[in-house]
């Protein structure tokens, strides 16, 4: 049971909030405010419907003593005693701790692993699936920069999905994808193992990651098209290196100003996912969740062709939906991915 004290603090400290927002506030101010308010609200009214329970149940109980209620009291009762543990649940899922990243924007890079031009063709189903499940939940999904391979499929890409909550029904993707199929280019009928690394990444804002222009060089070259009258002859190609990290980004859009933004768009959220991704390491040195753990060499999931079958190795749940799971029907797996996740973070707040 949640202590009495932490909820009604949390109550007090949203009531608070909604007074300072009626005074007027400066522009800095209303940011910060609104975005706490809006973090308490939906806690807020968790715990009011449990309160209200509470005392609906303390009401009910009082009637028993009296002979013209306790008719009422006794069908009444029973019902409510079993909302409570629901009405318990809802408050302790909302009184977990928020990732601050999870109303963001993300960037999804996917690149093949081993398999050669098979794998680079499910690197390129993988981005099919994740543009379908954007489409179905009505977010925005553009492709940054992307290479193909001769095949078709995809050597590296790099795309922005904007949206309510893409980084929190995304974030569990990260990791190795592993297909098992005959591949098109398999003329004895064996079926092959290949993989694709899909990495998910909350987008930077401008205050997450200052940089610093004396640790950055910045080449232009020729891009490269797709050959023959197809060759972008001008030097439009950005290449941006964080010397510090190491880290290099390229963007090669037919406008250089236009290249600059999109590579320096990537490189902030690359940065911010390294500072995340130090802060989370910090945090579970004593301890590693199943799920979301960040590794992105870990196998997370096969895609069985043959059986068509769909297991996640995390929370070894097997789905014989494999057709509608690579058209972008997600949600079944993304729900249950994150309901595992909720489930340890609650086996911690009770430990």
């Amino acid at each position: 049971m949640v202590p009495l004290e932490k909820l009604n603090a949390i109550t007090e400290r949203f009531e608070y909030l909604e007074a300072r927002m009626s005074q007027g506030l400066s522009g800095d101010e209303i940011a910060a405010v609104g975005r706490e308010y809006a973090e308490l609200k939906p806690v807020v009214e968790e715990i009011a419907a449990y309160n209200q329970l509470l005392a609906d149940i303390e009401e009910a109980e009082l009637m028993m003593d009296d002979p013209d209620m306790r008719e009422l009291a006794e069908e009444e009762l029973p019902v409510l005693r079993a909302r409570l543990p629901e009405a318990e649940q809802g408050m302790r899922l909302a009184l977990l701790p928020k990732d601050a990243a999870d109303s963001r924007a993300a960037m999804i890079e996917i690149r093949p692993g081993t398999g050669g031009d098979e794998a680079a063709l499910f690197a390129g189903d993988l981005l099919r699936m994740y543009q379908r499940y954007a489409e179905a939940r009505g977010w925005k999904f553009e492709i940054m920069e992307q290479t193909l391979s001769e095949l078709g499929g995809v050597k590296e890409v790099t795309a922005h999905v904007k949206g309510d909550g893409v980084f929190a029904r995304l974030k569990f993707e990260s990791g190795v994808h592993r297909v098992q199929r005959v591949p098109e280019t398999e003329s004895g009928g064996r079926i092959h193992t290949s993989a694709a690394t899909v990495a998910v990444l909350p987008e930077a804002e401008d205050v997450d990651i200052q940089i610093d222009a004396n640790d950055l060089r910045i080449d232009t070259m020729r891009s490269s098209g797709a050959g023959g009258q197809h060759v972008n002859t001008t030097d439009s190609a950005v290449r941006i290196t964080h010397l510090p990290s190491g880290i290099v980004v390229t963007s090669s859009e037919k406008s250089q100003h236009r290249n600059r933004e999109i590579a320096m768009q990537v490189l902030k959220t690359r940065l911010y996912d390294l500072e995340r991704q130090r802060i989370d390491s910090e945090r579970s040195a004593d301890r590693k969740s199943q799920v979301g753990s960040g590794d992105r060499s870990e196998r997370i999931r096969t895609y069985n062709f043959p059986q068509g079958r769909m297991t996640d190795h995390r929370i070894n749940l097997t789905l014989y939906k494999l057709d509608q799971i690579v058209n972008g029907d997600l949600d079944e797996v993304i729900e249950a991915l994150i309901a595992e996740a909720q489930a340890a973070q609650l086996a911690e707040m009770d430990g």
